[in-house]
């Protein structure tokens, strides 16, 4: 790796910071403007649901070798790529006069979400150690995980007062700002010599893999998931996986080096944050049983997340300084047990109306809690176990991991949702869906207690 005496700066985290929410809070706030969307533009709904999408699905698909090229190439050269797509994807929605800009927008911030956030981890082990990395990994997690939260206030807000094109006006704006906060930062790559190789083969078959296993998520419960489509593209999934690890433990230059796995406490980090994402079925589930069974309208029920919106934020910086008292296993762990606690008390359906409502306010306000807690710890011990020259492709597998558990959450808990709800007992229909994040909370503890050692962020760096 090139080595300089270069230390972060603050102004490097803010530049970066400014570059991570250009797509968890600025693109993310699409979800929420979709009628408004659809009335300027003149396009149906299943278009729009299509192009919205694109970004995770091109997201998820080139993560990891952005990762892996941020490593070889340089990791401020792909994030300062990643700026520059955001910025153009954005433009082709403020452009936008119908569907042709809106997706071709839509793929280019996926693709822009790709680049930046494993390059821009990858910058932050880089140039901070100790207690000043997990300070600025905080401020990334409150980027990501904060910016998801405010999104739907944000874009709701922004939307109804200026218009949802201004939306993407102020991304372009936040990323032009990082761009300059970020001009002073030195390249950061793996040492190299003689020319550039790079796994295409490899490359080819995930995207292949991921293809199949993203639209198999998102739309297999419209399929039906024993249809002929759902089987053949879970075929292509599990074909497509164990070929490319077959694939890539037989070459020199690989796409995903499978050795990082070898570290239980990375291992550990990228299973629970996983299996925790995969909780944000709880979301969907809980704001749709209490729209369609307890009659509250969209307002009504995004009232009901506040809780979760303050006390994520709030926490993040709180879980950040629990780790450099007692490490990162504990925070893991309470941070689990918390969100898991909220999950179960939003499934409390057979409670009356103004015991419901409280129940769910209260169950939003742990989920925020805990993955506040978590966030932090978690991301540091997936950087801080990472060797050096690989950062940037872990940290494009543990994001990935998010994107993936998420998709899964939310396919598997709607499933459920609407299989139960065929009866037309919305109660059990709501509790058995949110018994199944109930379930991925408690496996996320338990990744976290088997995997990652006790001593895991008491001493960052020790396995460089």
């Amino acid at each position: 790796m090139i080595m300089n005496t270069y230390k972060g700066t603050n102004k490097m985290i803010i530049g970066i910071v400014f570059g991570v929410i250009t797509f968890w809070l600025f693109a993310q706030a699409m979800v929420n403007v979709v009628p408004a969307v659809q009335e300027d533009l003149g396009i149906s709904l299943g278009t729009i649901n299509i192009a919205i999408s694109l970004s995770a699905l091109f997201s998820g698909m080139f993560i990891v070798a952005a990762g892996g090229l941020a490593d070889k190439i340089g990791r401020k050269k792909i994030a300062v790529i990643g700026y520059w797509l955001s910025i153009l994807g954005s433009l082709c929605l403020v452009l936008a006069q119908g569907a042709v800009l809106l997706i071709i927008g839509r793929i280019i911030i996926g693709l822009s979400a790709a680049f930046i956030m494993p390059s821009t981890i990858a910058l932050i082990k880089a140039y901070f150690e100790g207690a000043d990395r997990q300070r600025a990994l905080s401020y990334w997690s409150i980027g990501s995980w904060g910016g998801s939260g405010v999104a739907s206030f944000a874009g709701g807000a922004i939307a109804t007062s200026l218009g949802w094109r201004w939306i993407f006006i102020f991304s372009i704006v936040f990323a032009l700002v990082g761009l300059f906060l970020l001009k002073d930062t030195p390249e950061s790559k793996q040492e190299s010599s003689g020319k550039f190789r790079f796994d295409y083969v490899g490359l080819g078959i995930f995207i292949v893999t991921m293809v199949a296993l993203n639209i198999l998520i998102t739309y297999g419960a419209d399929f039906g998931w024993t249809s002929g489509i759902s089987l053949i593209l879970m075929a292509v999934t599990v074909i497509g996986l164990i070929t490319f690890i077959r694939v890539e433990m037989k070459k020199e230059v690989v796409l995903i080096d499978f050795a990082v796995f070898k570290n239980k406490a990375y291992t550990g980090a990228t299973v629970s944050n996983f299996l925790l994402n995969a909780i944000a079925g709880t979301l969907v589930v809980a704001n749709t049983y209490v729209q369609v069974g307890r009659g509250f309208n969209a307002f009504q029920s995004g009232l009901l997340s506040l809780g979760y919106l303050v006390t994520v934020l709030a926490m993040i910086r709180v879980g950040e300084k629990i780790l450099q008292r007692v490490g990162a296993k504990k925070p893991m762990i309470w941070g689990g047990i918390i969100t898991t606690v909220g999950v179960a008390l939003m499934g409390l359906t057979f409670l009356p109306d103004v015991a419901y409502t409280i129940a769910v306010f209260v169950g939003f306000a742990l989920f925020g809690l805990g993955l506040g807690i978590y966030a932090t710890p978690s991301t540091d011990t997936s950087v801080s176990n990472a060797p050096s020259d690989k950062v940037g492709e872990a940290a494009g597998v543990y994001k990935m991991a998010s994107s993936l558990g998420s998709a899964f959450g939310v396919a598997i808990s709607m499933t459920a949702y609407g299989a139960a709800s065929a009866n037309g007992n919305l109660e059990m229909a709501a509790t058995t869906g949110i018994i199944i994040n109930v379930i991925f909370g408690v496996l996320s503890i338990l990744s976290v207690l088997f995997l990652v050692p006790k001593n895991a962020g008491e001493s960052v760096d020790q396995l460089e």
